[in-house]
This record gives C-alpha cells, structure tokens and sequence, in this order.
C-alpha cells in the first residue's frame, strides 16, 4: 500500500503541473491570438450580416492580402469604432471603377472576380480610379450600396487606410482555433489525472495510517 500510495503521489505531481501549464499555455495563445466580434452593419452583406459572430486572428497590416476581410480602426473616419472590410487594393495597385453598379472593379487593369458581392453589384456610390499609396489598404463592404468606405474618402490618400490600422483578419476556415480548444481540453485532462491521483494517494496514506493505528491499539 506503501508503494502505490508512493507511485500516485508522483504521478500526481508530475501530471498535474504539467497539465496546468499546458492548458495555461494554450489558453494564453488563444487569447493572443484570437478574438470574437459581432458584425454591427449589413456592409458585409452578404457574407456577414448583422448580429454575426466571427472569430478574427490578430495580425499585422502587412500580412493581409487581396481579399482578405479585415477589422481595423480609422478614427478620423469612424470614430474609433471598428470596421469590417474587404481588403481590395495593396500598395501600389491602382483600383478603378466607372460608377454605377454594373461592371467589375478593376485592379492593375484586370476584371475582379467578386461572388462575394451583394445582388453582383462591383458598385454603389461615386466612381473611383485611384492608386494606394505604399503601406496603406484600400477597402470596401461587400454590399457596394450600403457601405461607406474607402469610395467615399479619395481626398485622404486616394481612400486608402495605414495598413498599421488593422487589428485582425476574419478567420473562416476553424481548423487551427479547433486543435488548439482540443489541446486545451486534453491539457485539462491531464491535470484533472493528476489530480485524481493525488487525491487517491492522500486516501491511501490515511487508511495505511488508520491500519498502523489500529495494530498499535492491539498491541498495547
């Protein structure tokens, strides 16, 4: 009994330790790495819509590419509230359209490909043919008609936003988040054997000490 009591001890004091800085480990790197928000407007519609919860990883500005749907801060524009965006133009593309909402939005000249958009439309507002400025993003909602953005700024740096501005890009495909809840949830695992074995390695000091106790008793 002596023994085994001795065994789970050990185990418990290496498994529970363990566990717990790996789940510290995971959930510090979740929390670095990811957060949640809520879509406050139809602008994305309709790819995200109003009242939506999406999870957005934290990058820098220079990571994003074309087509990459943003969350980032502009508060000479928007008063210091977030805004999601689609990241159309990076700098040096010049981005063009001719007004009205038919025709494609054209980057370096080329047609853009947009299934994303709402009812097909490439435009809604005023038309545009600028180039970004290096460093900076050009950015518009996926409803063309119902969001005010990069179109509506030309005067201030053709429109275009400090790729310093984005704090994350909208995470669709949950694989990596996923693994990392899982490794979470096995960490805790871990810790919770540990635990366990804890726990049964102080009841088997307590009987083993009732047994001597009670031969002693006799004893005497």
């Amino acid at each position: 009994m002596r023994g085994s009591a001795r065994r789970l001890a050990l185990t418990a004091w290496v498994l529970g330790p363990v566990g717990v800085v790996g789940l510290v480990g995971v959930a510090v790197w979740l929390g670095m790495t990811y957060r949640s928000v809520s879509v406050s407007s139809d602008s994305m519609a309709p790819t995200y819509t109003m009242g939506d919860r999406l999870l957005v990883e934290r990058v820098d500005g220079d990571e994003v590419r074309r087509g990459d749907v943003v969350l980032y801060t502009m508060p000479a524009r928007y008063r210091d509230l977030p805004v999601l965006q689609r990241v159309v133009g990076l700098g040096g593309d010049r981005v063009a359209h001719g007004g009205g909402p038919t025709g494609p939005t054209r980057v370096n000249g080329r047609a853009l490909a947009e299934p994303y958009l709402e009812d097909g439309q490439a435009n809604g507002g005023p038309p545009y043919d600028v180039r970004v400025p290096r460093g900076r993003l050009f950015l518009m909602g996926d409803h063309r008609g119902n969001a005010n953005d990069s179109r509506y700024f030309q005067s201030d740096h053709a429109g275009s936003v400090p790729a310093g501005a984005v704090e994350g890009r909208v995470v669709d495909d949950l694989t990596r988040p996923v693994l990392g809840a899982v490794a979470g949830v096995a960490w805790l695992g871990v810790a919770l054997a540990g635990l366990v074995c804890g726990i049964r390695a102080g009841q088997l000091r307590r009987r083993e000490a009732a047994l001597q106790m009670a031969g002693w008793s006799l004893q005497r």
